[in-house]
């Protein structure tokens, strides 16, 4: 059942992105050399324009399926879905230009291939999440239901039910459980499923009971018995999911990995990991500093007035900070204070009324426009639009020590805004909460994430009554 259901989402999938592609194209074709709103030369024939859409859709095609876009979504995250519908079209795009090459095919018009690519991009991410949000609709009014059993009663077993239960939308309905050792009190009869039966009855289960997925939440010392379970479960044609019983000591979501021809559990799921992840990142970085490099020139210009003439000293402050893989960098900042006595060790926070502070830095320092030189860091590739503050290597040795996982933020490269940031949680307030919210993004880490930190930051973050 499950497999089925699968497979026809899939053709669905399939089926309607090719539809999507050529409404696309015919749009981006009446709106270039129909609409009369963009000027144009003498097309090619609209025949030629509908062949290369034809092998646009199969290229599209291959690729979602070579780059996993068609498998299976139920358990996965929409805007991981939508970084890959971005990675497919951009690629099939790169691909259909390539072959149009190969075939002297010049005279297809740029402008035209810009609209059409843009058009499917935006269809395809709109029909996708209405259809994700449908799916969800109905899995909550019991439909498209699919069916698991727990083997294992225990504490593990437990907790997955529990949590299951939080997650109606996923559309999964837990039928009970097996155990040779645990029985219900009155108490769990009325808060989980029946147990049906022992280990030993779950072949019989499987064929009298409609099961599609089964999840094994048995304790470490009943690892002798996971052989025969997933030889019946295959045998039965059910799919078998394992829950470590280690699970609590594991920091955070683990993943599979592969580490000389040997799966291992990866204890720290990191998307900027991918190499398709961060060059897509990087490439935003970039694009996004240039430009706001650009608009905030004047502002630049203002506040470089305004540093020389209320103060003596250098405009560009140079801190050494620790960025990705724990490496030291130069981070740069308009100078707000005044110049400390040579030899002096700046070791101390930044507080409230600082006597070290100039009148002007009060100012660029309540309004985050100190920061702005930091999106040449940026440039250079010293750190990101969006990742956890870095902090000096003084501070990083006394937090690696005090505050478990503190280092995990050096998986990514630091941020001139960050999900704390945006948050309120910059100056003087709790480093065990930015360190949490640092892990999150961290972990949970798309493009849209970080469109939303930004968008959040522009919005509360410009003036901050934390900023000291």
């Amino acid at each position: 059942m499950i497999r089925r259901s699968q497979g026809f989402l899939t053709q669905l999938y399939i089926a309607t992105d090719l539809i999507v592609i050529q409404c696309s194209f015919l749009i981006a074709w009446w709106l270039k050399f129909e609409s009369g709103w963009i000027p144009y030369e003498k097309p090619l024939p609209i025949q030629t324009y509908t062949l290369w859409s034809m092998v646009y859709g199969g290229i599209a095609i291959l690729s979602g399926i070579v780059l996993t876009l068609y498998s299976p979504k139920r358990k996965k995250r929409f805007s991981d879905e939508f970084v890959k519908i971005f990675q497919v079209h951009l690629i099939s795009m790169f691909m259909l230009l390539s072959v149009m090459f190969i075939f002297k095919e010049v005279d297809i018009s740029r402008v035209y291939l810009a609209i059409y690519l843009g058009f499917n991009i935006s269809l395809i991410i709109l029909y996708r999440y209405a259809l994700k949000i449908s799916l969800k609709h109905f899995r909550q009014k019991g439909y498209n239901r699919q069916f698991v059993l727990i083997v294992g009663a225990g504490t593990l077993g437990k907790r997955f039910y529990n949590n299951l239960r939080q997650y109606p939308e996923l559309g999964y309905e837990v039928v009970g459980f097996l155990d040779d050792n645990q029985e219900w009190d009155n108490a769990d009869e009325q808060n989980f499923k029946p147990i049906l039966g022992k280990l030993d009855n779950l072949e019989d289960i499987l064929s009298q009971e409609l099961i599609d997925e089964v999840v094994l939440a048995l304790p470490l010392d009943a690892h002798s018995k996971y052989t025969n379970i997933i030889v019946l479960c295959e045998k039965a044609g059910v799919r078998t999911l394992i829950i470590p019983d280690f699970f609590d000591y594991l920091p955070a979501r683990p993943y599979f990995d592969n580490f000389a021809g040997m799966p291992m559990i990866n204890v720290r799921d990191i998307p900027l990991d991918v190499a398709g992840n961060r060059i897509f990142k990087r490439l935003f970085d970039i694009v996004f500093s240039l430009f706001a490099i650009i608009i905030t020139s004047p502002v630049m210009l203002f506040v470089i007035l305004g540093v020389k003439l209320t103060s003596s000293g250098p405009v560009i402050f140079k801190q050494e900070r620790v960025g990705l893989n724990r490496r030291p960098f130069m981070m740069f900042k308009f100078r707000s204070m005044n110049i400390q006595p040579e030899g002096a060790v700046d070791t101390g926070w930044t507080v409230e009324n600082d006597p070290r502070r100039t009148r002007f830095g009060s100012f660029i320092r309540s309004t985050s426009l100190d920061e702005l030189p930091q999106f040449f860091n940026v440039l250079f590739g010293h750190m990101s639009v969006v990742g956890p503050r870095p902090e000096r290597p003084y501070f990083v040795e006394q937090f690696r020590e005090a505050i478990p996982k503190y280092m995990v933020k050096h998986h990514v490269r630091p941020g001139i805004t960050g999900l704390a940031q945006s948050e309120g949680l910059r100056g003087d307030t709790s480093i065990e909460d930015r360190i949490s919210h640092d892990i999150f993004y961290i972990e949970n880490w798309s493009i849209l994430l970080d469109v939303r930190i930004i968008l959040k930051t522009i919005r509360n973050g410009i003036s901050n009554k934390n900023a000291y």
